[in-house]
């Protein structure tokens, strides 16, 4: 098992003693009623920020999350906003949410996401994966763009999926208004999802630079972490073996799973650049996928048209 606390690891980071003070600072994580939103939502209360919004799509859970966290960190100033990233409708309702009550935000983690899970489509026509953990990240993103500060910390979970991406393989833009299991399979679509995670983020940082050259966006692999992803209803049997012969050989405690993006997002910022990816913990990687920018420019241009008209 990998300690990611240990230097060869990359930097030592210890929640605890290592994230600054918080105060004056508003968060916003997406997928907090378990696993490593819940347990970052955990951490970074301790930390006094002004507020914290903890966000997940089944409002029973996301609660009994918030009164975790609020037993966890006595007094912190915790909110909770439903937000059921598949459905467009939620995300600008969630969004509408925050707005009301909210004029600065210093930092959001876009954390949540679905994995290896039978295919089907949204309300909205797309891919289910795709669709959660990309384009409804993009669109609250975007939702929320007005209030970012000037030296706003972005966080976009991707993870290792995109190392493992059989040779050729890019995204099939052209299969993501289908549920159909043969033209890609769960797994594969996951594994696009998450490298539109990455190259995203690559794309935003580079599109404003210009207009706000101190915010920061990065992407993250967590590490192989055991949390509900592997646990799910499997969409097929490559994830039913991965679920039962490989995660529990490989995957870590979520408690170490958080320290990427904690470090991520509240390490100085002359540690970060902006649109790069890491690794546990903050090692940069660009290779393969990661420096497709034919594909990254292309990932842009299909986000922006298939959410043409959402703001």
């Amino acid at each position: 098992m990998t300690d990611y606390a240990t230097k060869e690891a990359g930097v030592s980071f210890d929640p605890a003693t290592d994230i600054p003070s918080l105060a004056g600072k508003t968060i916003l994580i997406t997928g907090t009623n378990s696993g490593l939103g819940k347990r970052s939502a955990l951490e970074l209360a301790k930390h006094s920020p002004a507020q914290l919004w903890m966000t997940a799509r089944d409002p029973v859970k996301g609660k009994e999350a918030l009164e975790e966290v609020k037993q966890a960190a006595p007094g912190s100033n915790v909110s909770f906003a439903e937000l059921d990233l598949s459905s467009f409708a939620k995300i600008k309702e969630a969004a509408a949410t925050v707005l009301k009550s909210t004029k600065k935000l210093d930092i959001l983690m876009l954390n949540a996401g679905l994995m290896g899970c039978a295919p089907r489509l949204t309300e909205d026509g797309w891919e289910i994966q795709m669709a959660t953990n990309h384009l409804g990240h993009v669109l609250l993103l975007k939702l929320l763009e007005p209030i970012l500060a000037p030296d706003a910390r972005i966080v976009s979970l991707s993870s290792s999926a995109w190392k493992h991406a059989p040779p050729g393989m890019k995204i099939s833009f052209d299969t993501l208004r289908t549920a159909d299991n043969e033209a890609v399979t769960p797994v594969f679509r996951y594994v696009q999802s998450k490298v539109a995670n990455l190259l995203y983020a690559q794309q935003y940082a580079k599109r404003n630079a210009e207009a706000h050259p101190k915010q920061i966006i990065v992407s993250i692999n967590p590490g192989e972490v055991k949390t509900n992803l592997f646990t799910r209803e499997p969409g097929d049997e490559h994830m039913k073996k991965l679920q039962t012969e490989v995660v529990p050989k490989v995957a870590g405690p979520v408690e170490n799973g958080i320290k990427n993006q904690l470090w991520a997002a509240t390490t100085d910022a002359a540690n970060l650049v902006s649109g790069a990816h890491y690794a546990p913990i903050g090692v940069e990687e660009k290779w393969g996928l990661a420096e497709d920018e034919e594909l990254a420019v292309q990932l842009w241009d299909w986000t922006e048209e298939a959410l043409a008209g959402q703001v």
